[in-house]
């Protein structure tokens, strides 16, 4: 069995009486994009400092890639690019000196150097701003330049923390087009953002903490199938939805039924067979329906039915 990019095994940190991170656990498997979310200061930031090799957890351990943070930090480092959630560049250096010198400074040299910064700043698309001060970019063209540093020395592990923030919509999905092309290449990602429905367009899975403990770790759409009690249907018909509406209340395993914008929707107790024998009923009363689809559960759904809002 192939290890896990990133095995983090009951790692906790205390800040005096604070616990900001407990006895928490989770994997993040190569090629694979993975959501890190919670409320406001429920740990993420620590947590990704610890992973980052940037602070030290009271106990436990995670393993980059099967190298130990703890006996071998330095290597561990090395196979992982942490992008903070701020970026100063250097004064003074334009975007082509500054990754150059931040190249040398992970040890790589000429022709090798050369190579490598031409390629992360063909990919961040960065070509057109060589000669531009690193300290003049906008938003979305500072981001990328950060990803770019993130990228030279060939990380197999990404760790970002916010990416996304500030960001204008064009930027944001510009930029969720590179991470999921760094996941198709491989790498394996950890992601933090409060920009939910930016994730759930990206991630393959979610790990969610409160209060520095895992609430629930998953893949997106299995988790919204284990809190869905019923599933919830929209049907949009041509005319008038009333009659729809007093229609539906009448009928076995309908509940809650209520209009959307859209059209009524309702929730429902069976399966897909029952389901299928309602939409024939409908059809049969001379409605005419023209969608009738089932509402999946969303990340912001997961992330409100799992966590209290409670803060440290």
């Amino acid at each position: 069995m192939i290890a896990p990019l990133l095995d983090v095994q009951g790692i906790s940190r205390r800040f005096g009486m604070l616990r900001a991170v407990d006895d928490l656990s989770f994997r993040v498997e190569r090629g694979q994009v993975t959501g890190f979310i919670g409320p406001n200061g429920a740990g993420k930031t620590t947590t990704m400092r610890i992973l980052s090799t940037l602070d030290l957890p009271d106990t436990g351990d995670a393993f980059v890639d099967g190298v130990s943070l703890l006996v071998d930090p330095r290597r561990a480092c090395m196979r992982l690019g942490f992008m903070a959630d701020r970026f100063e560049p250097y004064a003074n250096l334009t975007v082509l000196q500054f990754l150059d010198f931040m190249a040398r400074a992970y040890g790589l040299r000429d022709p090798e150097r050369t190579r490598t910064v031409g390629s992360v700043m063909e990919f961040c698309a960065l070509d057109s701003l060589a000669d531009r001060p690193a300290t003049r970019l906008s938003k979305g063209m500072g981001q990328r330049l950060h990803l770019a540093k993130t990228l030279l020395h060939d990380p197999g592990l990404l760790i970002l923390d916010e990416p996304a923030a500030g960001l204008d919509p064009r930027a944001r999905v510009e930029f969720r087009d590179l991470v999921r092309e760094l996941a198709r290449s491989g790498k394996g990602i950890l992601i933090s953002s409060h920009l939910l429905a930016e994730l759930a367009e990206t991630c393959d899975s979610v790990v969610l903490i409160e209060q520095g403990r895992l609430v629930v770790d998953g893949g997106i759409q299995d988790l919204a199938r284990g809190m869905e009690k019923n599933r919830t249907v929209e049907v949009k018909v041509v005319g008038d939805v009333e009659p729809v509406e007093r229609f539906l209340v009448t009928q076995p395993m309908v509940l809650d039924v209520g209009q959307s914008p859209f059209g009524v929707q309702f929730e429902f107790e069976g399966g897909d067979e029952e389901i299928a024998d309602l939409l024939s009923r409908l059809v049969e009363q001379g409605f005419r329906v023209h969608d009738y689809h089932s509402v999946e559960t969303g990340l912001e759904e997961i992330f409100l039915n799992a966590t209290d809002g409670r803060v440290q």
